[in-house]
């Protein structure tokens, strides 16, 4: 899971080195922002589940489970925050930031 959160993150950079040249300063910060909203739960359940594989043998699908409503909790949280306290929000960096981070696994697809 590695790979994907570190090819979410170099688009979450990528996307906002693009927000910011076509719309300023604000929209890069917006779409970095938006990009982390996703990032940042995605690599804490990764390190979950991945803590929990190396306490047994086999991972309990309730920690599964357990790991994805907290991330989802985390991602509703996380966009509500920066919706609210980031007073510059340019929200269509923020949302684009956010869906090229979230479907940035596909590039992972096409690899080889």
């Amino acid at each position: 899971m590695l790979p994907v959160v570190l090819l979410q993150l170099a688009t979450t950079v990528i996307a906002s080195i693009i927000a910011g040249l076509i719309a300023g300063m604000p929209a890069l910060y917006s779409a970095l922002l938006g990009g982390l909203c996703c990032v940042v739960p995605n690599g804490l359940f990764a390190l979950r589940l991945f803590s929990a594989a190396q306490k047994s043998e086999s991972v309990n699908p309730m920690t599964f489970f357990i790991g994805e409503f907290i991330k989802i909790a985390l991602t509703i949280a996380l966009l509500g925050a920066v919706v609210w306290l980031y007073r510059d929000l340019n929200l269509l960096a923020l949302v684009a930031a956010f869906v090229v981070a979230l479907k940035s696994y596909i590039i992972l697809l096409f690899r080889h």
